[in-house]
């Protein structure tokens, strides 16, 4: 998608106190061969209302650390430490009882791929209704009036036919519409997307973040969109978050991120990213690949990729440094003048002349 104007994020919004309050948030795959640091200390902030968009390369624990807000990850082989408060749930601790009450009415998401997440054997009004039923005790007739308002909201054209269908009788846009649709069957406060547009054809892409920006005004959530489009990301968002390595590289309003970037990484990826004023220029890829996170570097984990790096950067990952409105980087190179980020390149590092 290309990079649309990014004026769009400068829309005002009511801030309020932290709805979401996410804080050294660290998950840990382990298994006999190896332990993937998959989320290395991962902290933010939502207010109710807010749009986080966190962005980045796959593999960058984008979507690890989605799923950790819902605890969808297998219990014998995840360890998950620091703390993630929605409203006045500690979801790390409650129980699971309570955590299977949270999923769908406090908390909901919207999977990448739709035909993986609906169930075949079901019709898209069953599906819709279950959620409501379980969470909203109401009988099936109620629920089943409540899917065919569901799939009025998200526009699905014909809906009383569409309660009636499978979901590999729908085109990929309608099942992601049937997706959020289930989403929002019980009024959620924190609506979580992971790439929900990745799959989609481009027309499809817009008609359906349209769609997501709208509903999430009018119905007041908080969410958090994973994406790795920049476009996406100047459209929606009133934060921003870049993850690198399992860790939040760069942070603040969507605006101070997208247009004065000062992590070497977060420029690297405006710089690879397609815009109006640059169209037939090439494009300049980010050299190497993300590093093993069964085996991170002791220092910055961008190091091996950036043109900036030094001994320091390899020796210790930087403390973030942030300025007054909250923006902050986490790179050697950064440092705060005048209440505002500036990135000052480091020296090179010489090396050594040979005997």
């Amino acid at each position: 998608m290309q990079s649309p104007d990014l004026s769009l994020a400068e829309r005002a919004r009511p801030v309020g106190p932290p709805f979401v309050n996410v804080k050294d948030l660290k998950v840990r795959f382990v298994s006999r061969e190896a332990t993937v640091k998959a989320v290395n200390g991962v902290s933010f902030e939502l207010a109710r209302g807010q749009v986080l968009c966190v962005i980045g390369e796959s593999g960058s624990g984008k979507s690890v650390m989605m799923r950790s807000l819902l605890r969808l990850h297998p219990k014998k082989r995840t360890i998950i430490e620091g703390s993630m408060l929605v409203g006045d749930e500690e979801i790390t601790t409650v129980s699971e009882k309570k955590m299977t009450e949270l999923r769908g009415a406090t908390i909901s998401m919207i999977f990448q791929e739709p035909m993986t997440a609906l169930d075949p054997l079901y019709t898209i009004g069953d599906q819709i209704a279950e959620t409501v039923m379980r969470h909203e005790k109401v009988d099936r007739d109620a629920a089943m009036k409540r899917a065919f308002e569901l799939l009025e909201l998200v526009r699905v054209p014909s809906p009383e036919r569409r309660l009636k269908a499978y979901p590999h009788e729908l085109s990929g846009g309608l099942r992601q519409r049937a997706m959020i649709a289930v989403a929002l069957s019980c009024r959620p406060s924190l609506l979580l997307a992971d790439e929900p547009t990745t799959a989609l054809d481009a027309s499809v892409q817009i008609q359906v973040l349209v769609l997501l920006r709208k509903l999430q005004r009018e119905l007041g959530m908080s969410m958090i969109f994973v994406t790795h489009d920049l476009g996406v990301a100047a459209q929606i968002a009133d934060k921003v978050a870049v993850m690198y390595a399992g860790r939040i590289i760069e942070y603040g309003e969507a605006r101070d991120v997208l247009m004065n970037p000062q992590h070497p990484y977060t420029k690297a990826m405006l710089s690879s990213t397609v815009k109006d004023q640059h169209k037939g220029a090439p494009l300049e890829a980010i050299a190497g690949t993300p590093p093993d996170l069964r085996a991170l570097p002791d220092g910055c984990s961008f190091a091996p990729r950036c043109k900036y790096a030094t001994d320091a950067c390899r020796a210790a990952m930087p403390d973030p440094v942030s300025d007054e409105k909250g923006h902050y980087a986490r790179c050697i190179g950064v440092t705060a003048v005048a209440g505002m980020l500036r990135f000052v390149a480091p020296a090179p590092t010489r090396l050594a002349e040979p005997a």
